[in-house]
């Protein structure tokens, strides 16, 4: 480093506060949240950040200039005090809220899916989403609103999963068992029923070309829908963010010490939202505020005064799915019909059978160093670009034939004939 750039950087220095020990983690004590050990967390999403020798596999190492670039984050989420941090109204980014009446049928309990959506307009494709473990459809607000400006006749379709957001699964009238089965079989009939539903609600003639975005355990679901093959040719593609069978795998053997960090609640939901800036977990702020008020729901009566705000989604509970989620992802990934993106925030995510299907040219790879887990939130406005022009090179509607040999035949013939 030159005498001229020292010089600059302690000049820079003086008018920061000190730095924290190296052993200290990012987020700063003096919020006002619980940091006791907790069993939920938005930022988990059976996260697939990478699986490190180390008993902080989920927490990300910083250097210096990360320190500078995160402190000065710190000091602008302090602006919540004066309303920054506040919610953004889901209906910023989407048209509609619909609440789809599913029965109960062979003994199951009836559930309201509760999705948010923008129909598309004349024939343009319809992207439905699913969000991560214990996140919610709002995930996708941002990115919906940026798909759409690249392409105005896009729909977007986000629901929440059973058990996360709006959506409510009955309660057993005969007093069975409130268990809630999350386990991908069951999630990927519900995105299915959700399209369903959905066209009827709407009074579709026919379901739109499709294009499948998953986030997570999401990336799982609609690999898994795909893979199914119900559709049929109306999935155009399927694209599925930061997750890989392998390194997810590996990872869930650190994911019971890793919810444990998390927080129990929040005072306020701008506690919740500033503490997602803070931690890094959300780099964007605008999707913090869209996406994490509803992660989280009111208390009425809290023990702690610190916790008036808790998660929605219990995740330490879901612990008996979590290997179910994961298994066989990569092979269904590289055989489903479709067109295929796998979107990473890092390359060391890649496991064996998905790097040699990438040397194959088997699906599309593109990486976004800068990201964390949340690709999608940290980067919607390239999230879009990249799923905007995935959709274009699958779509076949641009696509024009020749015409087939019999068809030429027979205009030759009636030319001659003069008809």
């Amino acid at each position: 480093m030159s005498d001229l750039q020292r010089s600059f950087l302690k000049a820079k220095l003086a008018h920061l506060p000190s730095l924290p020990p190296e052993d200290v983690m990012e987020a700063p004590p003096e919020v006002d949240y619980d940091d006791s050990s907790s069993s939920a967390s938005s930022a988990s999403s059976t996260g697939t950040i990478k699986p490190l020798q180390s008993k902080n596999l989920f927490a990300r190492p910083i250097g210096f200039v990360e320190k500078l670039i995160s402190f000065s984050e710190i000091k602008n989420a302090g602006a919540s005090r004066n309303g920054q941090l506040e919610r953004i109204p889901w209906s910023s980014y989407f048209s509609q809220e619909l609440y789809l009446q599913n029965p109960s049928v062979d003994g199951k309990p009836a559930i309201t899916h509760h999705v948010y959506v923008t129909p598309p307009a004349s024939k343009g494709p319809l992207f439905v989403t699913h969000h991560g473990a214990g996140s919610s459809g709002l995930s996708f607000a941002v990115l919906a609103s940026e798909i759409r400006k690249l392409l105005p006749q896009a729909g977007v379709l986000s629901p929440d999963a059973r058990g996360h957001g709006e959506t409510v699964v009955s309660t057993p009238e005969d007093g069975g068992s409130t268990t809630l089965d999350l386990s991908l079989d069951m999630l990927s009939n519900d995105m299915i029923d959700i399209i369903r539903l959905t066209q009827a609600k709407l009074g579709w003639k026919e379901i739109p070309p499709l294009v499948l975005v998953g986030h997570s355990l999401g990336g799982a679901v609609v690999t898994d829908v795909a893979n199914r093959g119900v559709f049929g040719d109306k999935v155009l593609a399927y694209a599925v963010l930061d997750v890989v069978e392998g390194s997810a795998i590996d990872a869930l053997q650190s994911m019971q010490t890793y919810l444990s960090t998390r927080p129990l609640g929040f005072h306020t939901q701008a506690s919740g939202i500033e503490w997602h800036i803070r931690s890094r977990t959300i780099r964007n702020s605008t999707s913090a505020r869209i996406a994490v008020p509803a992660l989280l729901r009111h208390n009425p009566s809290p023990q702690t005064p610190s916790r008036t705000w808790v998660w929605r989604t219990d995740l330490a509970k879901t612990q008996p799915f979590w290997e179910g989620w994961f298994i066989g992802l990569s092979k269904k990934f590289l055989e489903s019909k479709g067109g295929k993106l796998l979107l990473l925030a890092g390359t060391d995510r890649l496991d064996k059978e998905l790097t040699i299907g990438q040397m194959q040219g088997k699906y599309q790879l593109q990486v976004f160093l800068e990201a964390g887990h949340f690709i999608h939130e940290d980067l919607p406005e390239k999230t879009a670009v990249t799923l905007v022009d995935f959709y274009k090179r699958n779509d076949r509607s641009a696509l024009v034939l020749p015409p087939k040999v019999a068809d030429l035949l027979k205009s030759s013939r009636e030319r001659s004939l003069g008809l």
